[in-house]
């Protein structure tokens, strides 16, 4: 048993998958299965059961995988100690962000950071909130940038940017509109999927507004900003979505916007589990988001 068996079996067992954690750590999919299987026979146990193109893992995994990960991590502590000492700031950053922060902030960040260290390299996953901080909570990320607040409890959440949502749709539906509920709620409606940061946040300024989600005309559950952005550009409907994802459609004129009873505000947050230590370049892109950077 060595390290790098280590690095390999607990890439398998987050990933649930041979061919993802070949991809993720560069190396071909027969080598990572010859790794696991001499695991195995050192330790005398099966850690995974392969169940056609799908595996599981065995008790005995489930028992491995928390002090195998964290011999992984003291030993790339000790690289950060080296690391540190050279005044260094170099290494892969695998990150999540929800899909605003993900597709319209996380880019330029990583620009600016890379500007600055160029020695780091970045993995973004972009999903939805809930899915964010699912995978923050399996320690499958050090870091991830969402917009809510789902597991006060078990992650830290630092507030770093903030947003707007708008009430916005083509012009065909939004010239002759007013404020009346009566027509809000009949016109057609876009709304973002369950777990959605955005979808949640609209959700709880409806609600101040007293407006019934409900009793909306929703002709449409689509799976990203861009899907809805796309819709509504079209004449599909109208939707509530951020600012700063139409940014560039309200200063052309192909969406308008309709100020409805408060300004919707929200912030982005950086989110951490209370119980990991983040390395070295983690900590300084940390660092570095908070300082406000962008």
């Amino acid at each position: 048993m060595d390290i790098h068996q280590l690095r390999i079996f607990a890439s398998v067992y987050r990933n649930r998958s041979f061919s993802k954690a070949s991809e993720q750590l560069y190396i071909s999919q027969p080598t990572i299965s010859e790794h696991i299987k001499n695991l195995e026979k050192s330790l005398g146990c099966t850690l995974f059961d392969r169940l056609g193109r799908k595996i599981e893992p065995t008790s005995e995994a489930d028992l491995i995988f928390p002090k195998a990960l964290q011999l992984v991590e003291d030993l790339e502590r000790i690289n950060d100690l080296v690391l540190k000492s050279s005044q260094r700031v170099k290494g892969k950053l695998f990150i999540g962000a929800s899909t605003i922060p993900g597709n319209y902030m996380l880019p330029v960040l990583a620009a600016k950071f890379r500007n600055k260290y160029p020695e780091v390299s970045f993995e973004i996953v972009i999903a939805d909130t809930k899915i964010i901080t699912d995978m923050l909570l399996n320690h499958e990320f050090f870091l991830g940038i969402v917009g809510a607040s789902m597991e006060p409890r078990i992650l830290n959440y630092e507030p770093f940017l903030d947003d707007e949502l708008v009430f916005a749709g083509a012009p065909e539906f939004m010239e002759n509109l007013t404020k009346s509920s009566v027509q809000i709620y009949q016109i057609p409606f876009l709304l973002r999927e369950e777990g959605s940061g955005t979808r949640k946040t609209m959700e709880d300024f409806l609600h101040k507004m007293q407006i019934d989600l409900k009793k909306m005309n929703v002709v449409a559950i689509l799976g990203s900003t861009d899907a809805i952005k796309q819709a509504i550009k079209v004449g599909l409907g109208t939707s509530i979505l951020s600012r700063r994802a139409i940014a560039e459609e309200l200063e052309n004129g192909s969406l308008m916007e309709m100020k409805l009873s408060e300004t919707m505000k929200r912030s982005f947050y950086l989110a951490t589990h209370k119980k990991r230590t983040l390395p070295a370049q983690y900590k300084a892109f940390h660092d570095f988001l908070v300082a406000g950077s962008i």
